[in-house]
C-alpha cells in the first residue's frame, strides 16, 4: 500500500489470487495496478509470467522477491521433505524468477532487485535451520550477481527484517511440514508492516546495498555477530526467538 500512495504502477503477485484482489480493491487507482498470480515452486510457469509482467506497463523497474515460508523446527526433528520446501520456495524460486526477468533488464540496460530476506540471513538462530539457509543462500547469490551485473546498471538491495507483525509465523512450517498455526509472541511485538514498508522503500529509493531493518534486539544481534562474534554464539544459545 505504500508503493501505491507514490501513484506508481504496481504488479502485485502471490499464489493467492483472492488475497491480490482484496488489495486491488483497496487501492485508489486500479487502473495503475494488475495482478499476476504466481507460485514460487512452479518454475514452469515463470518464463510466460514474466513476460506478461513486462507486457502491462512496458517493462518492469523494481522486482521485488517478498515470497516465502518460515519455519519453528529443531533440525533433528524436521524431515527433509520439509527442508526442500524451504529451499524450494526461498531460495530457488527467488532465484529462477531472477534469471527469467534478467535477460529483459540486461537488455534495457537497467533494472533493480530488490529481495526481502532476513536477519537470520545473517545469523542462524534456533528453530529456524533450513529458513536461515535459505536465507544465508539468498545473500551469496545476490552478492554475487550484484557484482557481475555492476557495468549494466542493473542493481540489488538486499532487505533484511527483523521482527515484523504479519502471519509469517502463523504459516510457518513446523517439523512434519504443517503450519504452526499460531501467532509468536516476538512477531507479534514486531514492526507494523506499514512502518517496515516505510522504511524498506527509503532504502530501495537510495539503492542501498543491504539494509536491516527491525528492532534495537536485531540490529544489536548481527552487530554484535559480526564483531564479537563469540558472544553472539552464547547469546544465540538462549535468546527467545518466538
Amino acid at each position: 500500500m505504500e508503493y501505491a500512495k507514490k501513484r506508481v504502477n504496481l504488479i502485485l503477485s502471490s499464489r493467492n489470487t483472492n488475497k491480490l484482489e482484496h488489495l486491488n480493491g483497496e487501492i485508489n487507482d486500479p487502473s495503475r495496478v494488475r495482478v499476476l498470480p504466481l507460485d514460487l515452486t512452479k518454475p514452469d510457469d515463470f518464463p510466460d509470467r514474466v513476460r506478461q509482467a513486462w507486457d502491462f506497463f512496458e517493462g518492469v523497474d523494481i522486482l521485488i522477491h517478498n515470497g516465502g515460508i518460515s519455519q519453528r523446527s529443531l533440525a533433528a526433528e524436521t524431515k527433509m521433505e520439509v527442508d526442500r520446501l524451504l529451499f524450494e520456495t526461498n531460495y530457488f524460486g527467488t532465484v529462477g524468477l531472477t534469471k527469467c526477468i534478467l535477460p529483459y533488464f540486461k537488455q534495457r540496460g537497467s533494472g533493480h532487485f530488490v529481495v526481502v530476506t532476513s536477519v537470520v540471513g545473517k545469523f542462524g538462530t534456533p528453530l529456524r535451520s533450513s529458513y536461515s539457509g535459505s536465507k544465508h543462500a539468498l545473500h551469496g547469490f545476490f552478492d554475487s550477481l550484484r557484482a557481475e551485473l555492476y557495468r549494466e546498471n542493473i542493481k540489488v538491495t538486499l532487505v533484511c527484517p527483523g521482527f515484523v507483525n504479519t502471519n509469517v509465523s502463523i504459516n510457518a512450517l513446523t517439523a512434519d511440514g504443517t503450519r504452526q498455526e499460531k501467532m509468536d509472541s516476538a512477531t507479534q511485538k514486531g514492526l507494523s508492516p506499514e512502518d517496515f514498508a516505510k522504511k524498506a522503500i527509503k532504502a530501495i529509493s537510495r539503492q542501498k546495498r543491504e539494509t536491516v531493518i527491525g528492532g534495537v534486539p536485531e540490529k544489536f544481534a548481527v552487530w554484535v555477530k559480526r564483531f564479537l562474534p563469540g558472544l553472539h554464539a552464547r547469546l544465540i544459545r538462549t535468546v527467545s526467538v518466538t
